[in-house]
């Protein structure tokens, strides 16, 4: 798809915003901008958005998210991706969220979570019931939490429709494959030359060093390494929703802070001990063409953009423990990168009373960032 929508600046216009960086973060301060009338401009380096915002499941998160402000703003969030999606003809591809359990520590934490105001709508299923749901989950699978909260879009393909919609249905103005040097007094210093704007916010993705670096400092931001597969199963079958396992119970945060979820952690380090120190759990999302794409680990501090074999068989290794697929071909293989910042799942920095920085550093951008817009620009303007 084409997304040269403007290549030089008009040196003539002046804009209320101008948006740094064309991934999910900065799309959802631009539609939140220009839906309250603003004139807009998104400034991005790249062709197309190609950091994390596309290199994931495309799937919309809620249950699981943190308590608290993340969790509402993950409801929040998928409420306007329904809405976008349906306006942009992003396909949603499936709904809903089936987390496994296969030991009775984790079928506990399932338990506890739906004591909490986080469990509301969602509810527990036997083995035999979550088949009746997934026919493809494994005979180990004893219990699970359906939650009817997610969707899941194809990122690779709902980024450029959603900047594209942008455009023409909110006149949200695009500079592609331009990098910002410098904020200055009237706006942003970039390579098409200066641009004018009252207002401007920084989205960078793991991106902490070009621009305000001294401002993240004292956050501690830490790149964080994923790996991600994408498989083929050689039989037709229907994932029906997001699936997750044990290990998600023990690393998502709206499980695992629970007293259940760490004692099920304890476990896992012990049973599960190499997924657990690479920071492996499992999701499985279906694409139309009826692949999955499987994943992911973590790896924290000094990273590099090589896949290791042994990290995607730990990966595959509980995908084969929650699903029988008869046989599979891995098709494609990546990385991606995030921003980590230890205590904290996201971060807004004001340098001036006109410009901001909004960071996610949890890695749920996809599924808290048309709030995080909202808010922001809210705050700004309102």
């Amino acid at each position: 798809m084409n997304l040269s929508f403007r290549t030089k600046v008009n040196l003539r216009v002046l804009y209320d915003l101008a948006i740094v960086g064309a991934g999910i973060v900065g799309l959802a301060h631009a539609l939140a901008a220009a839906q309250i009338g603003k004139r807009v401009l998104v400034v991005e380096r790249d062709a197309q958005a190609n950091g994390a915002s596309i290199r994931n499941f495309g799937f919309v998160t809620v249950s699981g998210q943190a308590a608290g402000n993340c969790w509402e703003m993950a409801r929040r969030s998928r409420d306007v991706w329904a809405e976008v999606a349906q306006a942009a003809d992003i396909p949603v591809l499936h709904r809903g969220l089936l987390v496994t359990a296969r030991r009775p520590q984790s079928e506990a934490v399932i338990d506890a979570f739906l004591k909490t105001d986080m469990g509301e709508e969602c509810r527990r299923l036997t083995g035999d019931e979550a088949r009746a749901q997934c026919p493809a989950l494994s005979p180990g699978v004893t219990a699970a939490l359906l939650s009817p909260h997610e969707l899941r879009v194809e990122s690779r393909e709902a980024l450029p429709r959603l900047a594209r919609w942008l455009a023409e249905a909110h006149g949200v103005e695009f500079m592609w494959q331009t990098h910002v040097h410098a904020r200055s007094a009237t706006g942003l210093e970039t390579s098409r030359g200066a641009i004018e704007a009252e207002a401007v916010i920084i989205c960078p993705g793991a991106d902490a060093t070009s621009l305000y670096p001294q401002r993240f400092e004292p956050f501690g931001i830490t790149p964080c390494k994923l790996q991600m597969l994408r498989i083929q199963p050689k039989k037709p079958m229907t994932l029906g929703s997001a699936v997750m396992s044990d290990l998600g119970l023990a690393r998502y945060h709206g499980y695992a802070d629970l007293p259940q979820g760490r004692a099920l952690g304890q476990l896992l380090d012990t049973e599960q001990a190499a997924q657990r120190a690479n920071g492996v759990h499992l999701i499985a999302v279906q694409s139309a063409d009826g692949s999955l794409v499987i994943g992911d680990s973590h790896h924290y501090g000094d990273t590099d953009p090589f896949s290791r074999a042994d990290i995607d068989s730990l990966i595959l290794e509980e995908l084969d423990a929650v699903l029988d697929l008869g046989g599979y071909d891995v098709t494609e293989r990546w990385t991606g990168i995030y921003p980590v910042a230890q205590g904290r799942w996201r971060l807004t920095d004001a340098p001036d009373a006109t410009t901001r920085i909004v960071m996610v550093t949890a890695g749920c951008g996809a599924s808290t960032g048309f709030a995080i817009g909202e808010e922001t620009i809210a705050e700004m303007f309102g």
